[in-house]
């Protein structure tokens, strides 16, 4: 019976630890999801995103040159994430790509185990959409998918923060 009970609160233990990191998203009056950056801007890594060439272009959406990278085991937009963001949904709702949609996909760097990075890029992803659902694009438009780790590059810090981003390109290019 100790046995079980040990085994019982270290489950109960692991899954508070493994859920406590991420808080849920806050509702706005409207119900609709609300992200809200915990993290010090000080400590948000800039440019999380990686724009496709094509919506930059068909958006005027200038490229700011910075890696695009979340900071470790984060999934908060940083305020120059948020400001390309609004120009692409102003280009989703009012722009060339109305009606249009544009494909959401969460990365990681290789450190964590698989199903660990498979979530944390979801998490990733699903900050870029409900950011964009709050300017007025619906999220039937936002197709979103992870892979985790599974095409990362990073063999070191500063490679492993470009491996961290939400890749975001015109849907079937």
């Amino acid at each position: 019976m100790r046995s079980f009970t040990i085994k019982v609160c270290c489950a109960l233990a692991v899954s508070m630890c493994a859920c406590a990191h991420e808080a849920p998203p806050a509702q706005s009056p409207s119900g609709a999801p609300v992200v809200v950056t915990s993290t010090p801007a000080s400590t948000v890594s800039p440019g999380a995103l990686s724009l496709s060439d094509d919506l930059r272009r068909i958006c005027g959406i200038e490229d700011t040159g910075a890696a695009p990278k979340f900071a470790f085991d984060a999934s908060q937009l940083s305020p120059s994430d948020r400001s390309e963001l609004d120009q692409l949904a102003r280009c989703m709702t009012t722009g060339p790509l109305a009606g249009k949609n544009v494909e959401l996909v969460g990365r990681a760097d290789p450190r964590g185990e698989e199903e660990y990075n498979m979530g944390l890029g979801a998490r990733r992803a699903s900050a870029v959409e409900h950011y964009l659902a709050q300017l007025g694009v619906a999220q039937s438009r936002l197709p979103t998918t992870t892979r985790g780790a599974l095409d990362a590059q990073g063999h070191d810090e500063p490679s492993w923060a470009i491996d961290r981003r939400v890749d975001l390109r015109i849907a079937g290019r």
